[in-house]
């Protein structure tokens, strides 16, 4: 049965934020809270806990659109191919926020991201997700458990989250009650913002 703790988002413990790290950095899966809907998520760098995200997603791992989680922008030239400085000063209007921003992909993605033309950047205004990737070091990949035909309390109430996922996942943070839209889905890849999904996150600052 997976770990079940407690983490306020307001001031996040750092002693609990260092056991999710550990559970990352030995290949485990967790469901953590994010300023949209509560995410599947493991480190970018471990091979074996992505196949096993892949796998519960009923995907290939190349074909899968994972989000990149990320502290803040000062990493992305890890992951992004040099942006324009139009773009750059989008990413810093919006972000942290509750937007999933597409871009060209760098020659130094991952192994099994290698081939991708583009990624997913999301640095989400929650300082649990926030201070899991800062303390980690790199970002972790995330996915929704949000599913459209599923009952929305599954995925918003941490204690219903933990009894549909604790038999599958290595940890679960209950970091309140999440939200049940997503982020909203901005393609920057050819520099002119393009909706690609509505969700949480005002259309406006664009």
């Amino acid at each position: 049965m997976a770990e079940f703790i407690k983490i306020y988002e307001e001031n996040p413990n750092p002693r609990e934020i260092d056991k999710v790290v550990k559970i990352l950095k030995r290949g485990g899966l967790i469901i953590y809270p994010t300023d949209t809907v509560y995410g599947l998520g493991c480190d970018i760098t471990n091979i074996k806990a992505l196949e096993k995200v892949a796998r519960l997603k009923g995907i290939k791992l190349e074909k899968a659109n994972f989000s990149f989680v990320c502290h803040d922008l000062s990493n992305l030239s890890d992951y992004v191919k040099q942006i324009d400085t139009s773009v750059f000063k989008i990413l810093k209007r919006a972000l942290p926020g509750p937007y999933t921003f597409i871009l060209p992909g760098s020659k130094s993605l991952p192994n099994p991201f290698k081939k991708r033309k583009t990624v997913g950047i999301r640095v989400p205004d929650n300082n649990i997700a926030l201070d899991i990737v800062k303390q980690l070091g790199n970002p972790i990949i995330s996915t929704s458990i949000r599913d459209d035909d599923e009952v929305l309390e599954y995925t918003t109430d941490p204690e219903l989250i933990l009894e549909k996922w604790g038999n599958i996942v290595d940890l679960v943070i209950d970091g309140g009650y999440g939200d049940n839209q997503a982020s909203t889905v901005i393609d920057l890849s050819d520099n002119v913002p393009e909706v690609i999904r509505e969700g949480k996150g005002d259309l406006e600052i664009f």
